[in-house]
């Protein structure tokens, strides 16, 4: 499988690595990849810490599982490869951001150029079977990644935490507001963009938070 994590995370979360259920949740992962076809491949199950290491978060954005079918998931939530037709809610996150800050919508959907910026883009879950949602929900990956945010909580300020739809809303239910900016709002699934995510203006509103703070904006 080839998996491999950045080094800053890798050293924050061993304690994690050492766990039982994550010892579990590896043997799962594991067997799957070995007996069906799972996404993303296994060297990219991580790369969403890959293109930000700890210390460079600034915004961290939730989405729930991997896109399950062939040449779309990379391990960037929300976000697909070079090519691929962008899934709906994709298609109005680009539309916010084009009413929010006029930018026109990309001919990409490889969101790549978000995490090299410092927007950790994490799914709770951080594999799937093919053309099976939500097939490994359940197994462990939820645990781990509530440690991820567990950690950001605990050792950094200043984040912008994007929260759309309800689950992304409860698993983040523990962040500090004081020390960070929670943004929350409808899921922009087109089942849902129209009850609150379109005119949400969370990414003008992430960008003036980090400027205040010090930080660069980010080019969405």
């Amino acid at each position: 499988m080839n998996v491999k994590i950045e080094q800053s995370w890798k050293e924050r979360l061993a304690d994690e690595f050492a766990k039982p259920y994550f010892v579990q949740l590896t043997d799962f992962v594991r067997d799957e990849y070995g007996q069906a076809t799972v996404y993303p491949p296994g060297n990219l199950i991580f790369n969403a810490f890959q293109h930000c290491p700890f210390d460079r978060v600034k915004v961290v954005l939730l989405g729930q599982d991997p896109y399950h079918e062939p040449g779309q998931a990379h391990g960037l939530c929300f976000s697909v490869r070079e090519g691929a037709p962008f899934p709906p809610s994709l298609v109005n996150i680009f539309k916010e951001i084009e009413s929010d800050l006029g930018k026109p919508v990309p001919r990409s959907g490889d969101l790549t150029r978000w995490a090299d910026q410092g927007v950790l883009l994490l799914n709770a879950t951080l594999t799937v079977r093919a053309h099976t949602a939500g097939s490994h929900q359940n197994k462990g990956w939820e645990a781990f990644t509530d440690a991820v945010i567990h950690r950001l909580d605990a050792e950094r300020k200043h984040i912008v935490y994007m929260l759309w739809g309800a689950y992304a809303q409860k698993k983040g239910s523990f962040i500090n507001a004081s020390r960070n900016l929670i943004l929350q709002s409808a899921h922009p699934s087109p089942l849902s963009a129209h009850r609150g995510f379109f005119g949400n203006r969370h990414f003008s509103r992430a960008n003036d938070y980090l400027v205040a703070a010090g930080h660069e904006p980010i080019d969405w």
